[in-house]
């Protein structure tokens, strides 16, 4: 087997795309970011790697509150805006309709399938970036995103980015292989 090195700052893609929300000197503000994840089941702990320059950051350290909203596709040129521009010279919260929920300091985006509102958990400050872990305190959907009671992600329909060398390029969800924690049973005991 031949095994090719690659660059160790690369970073594995795809990954989904969200818009994170913040209230940024009483104004909603909202960015794009690939860097993201859950990191603790309970309590749920999202964690968000924001650079030290982006004024979100700025929102989030005024607040200790932040939304991490996931657009569908149909939202994919405004939520690629979201990341070109800075909150600093353009008013962002007029690109969407905005609704808070019950912390009432994380803005959140009406058009987006699933909004998750948080608490911020703790910071890790790292030499360009700040890690943002969130507490998970409330999440809000619609009906139409649900199957069966549980968020459907064919319904969804994420934006899901992916890179090649330096380019990125946006992409929608593909097909479903099998079932989780159990395809593998295919395989033997």
């Amino acid at each position: 087997m031949n095994k090719i090195e690659l660059n160790p700052e690369l970073a594995p893609f795809p990954k989904p795309t969200a818009l994170i929300g913040a209230l940024v000197d009483g104004r909603p503000n909202f960015m794009d970011i690939v860097w993201f994840n859950r990191m603790n089941r309970s309590p749920n702990i999202w964690g968000a790697s924001l650079n030290k320059k982006h004024h979100t950051l700025k929102g989030i350290r005024q607040n200790n509150t932040f939304s991490i909203n996931l657009p569908d596709t149909s939202l994919v040129a405004i939520t690629d805006y979201c990341g070109l521009v800075s909150g600093k010279d353009v008013d962002k919260s007029k690109l969407f309709e905005i609704f808070y929920g019950f912390l009432k300091s994380a803005p959140m985006i009406a058009e987006c399938p699933v909004c998750f509102e948080c608490v911020v958990h703790d910071y890790v400050e790292l030499s360009d970036h700040v890690i943002v872990l969130g507490e998970v305190k409330h999440i809000y959907t619609d009906e139409r995103y649900l199957t069966e009671g549980v968020l459907d992600p064919k319904k969804m329909d994420p934006i899901i980015f992916t890179k090649r060398g330096s380019d990125g390029t946006y992409w929608t969800i593909g097909n479903e292989l099998g079932q989780a924690w159990s395809i593998g049973k295919e395989i033997g005991p």
